[in-house]
């Protein structure tokens, strides 16, 4: 088959007009102009739970929840619970109402863990501690100054405030281990099933308090009186049970 020939000339280029120098039918130009959220309401982030958030925020003197999704403009920034963050949208808390993080504010402090025993991987798990209550028991397990020592190295290498709480003191006086740390002035509570707990709530009142000590020692029981609650109806993780950890949902519990 014999090929075509064809001599072009300039009839033939198929010219955008829009992009013609001088053209007064042009596209949007791009703009280096930001959104304005200087009136976006500050809350603190409470849950996160996949793709979105849970927020506290202070309205007329009165805390309200609401449901947030994080803002594209925050890439791949982390949001953990603690974060203070800049809310704008729909503010409302109404049910099936959604608003958006459009900007997390600086943190003062943070704890991570590693992610699948790999120690060079770590990620950020809560936020803007104000105390790490380092949760032990008398017995069964039994006390370890290894773990308390460890604890107190990351509190005070982030500016956290250290308390301990020692619970089952019904089946075991847990005085000699305590006496190690009493230089430290550090607050001790100790607690029994059917204690007064009354002292440490307001200890803890007002504070991102987190939790942190062995499986068994009492945390579920710990956390869910706290609450005043009957049933545990909140999983604990075994190192942090500030905040519920369950697969991707984080949770503050109190």
């Amino acid at each position: 088959m014999a090929k075509s020939h064809k001599n072009w000339d300039e009839d033939d280029v198929r010219i955008n007009k829009s992009r013609q120098f001088g053209s007064t039918n042009k596209t949007r130009p791009r703009t280096k102009d930001r959104p304005d959220y200087s009136k976006a309401m500050t809350g603190i982030i409470i849950e996160v739970d996949r793709g979105r958030v849970k927020c506290l925020i202070n309205v007329n003197n009165s805390h309200g929840l609401i449901t947030a999704m994080k803002a594209r403009e925050l890439g791949k920034k982390s949001v953990v619970v603690g974060d203070l963050v800049s809310i704008v949208g729909d503010t409302t808390g109404d049910e099936g109402s959604l608003a958006r993080v459009v900007a997390v504010q600086p943190r003062k402090n943070s704890l991570t863990r590693t992610i699948d025993d790999n120690l060079k991987d770590e990620r950020v798990i809560v936020a803007n501690v104000d105390q790490l209550a380092i949760v032990i028991s008398t017995t069964n397990p039994e006390p370890r100054t290894g773990f308390v020592d460890r604890a107190l190295v990351v509190a005070y290498d982030q500016g956290i405030s250290p308390l301990i709480i020692m619970t089952k003191q019904d089946l075991a006086n847990g005085d000699n281990f305590l006496e190690t740390y009493k230089d430290l002035e550090i607050p001790v509570f100790k607690t029994v099933k059917s204690s007064d707990l009354s002292e440490l709530r307001n200890a803890l009142t007002g504070k991102i308090t987190v939790l942190i000590g062995h499986s068994g020692v009492g945390k579920s029981t710990l956390v869910n009186n706290l609450l005043a609650k009957n049933e545990v109806n909140k999983q604990v993780d075994d190192q942090q049970s500030s905040y519920r950890q369950t697969g991707d949902v984080n949770e503050v519990t109190g």
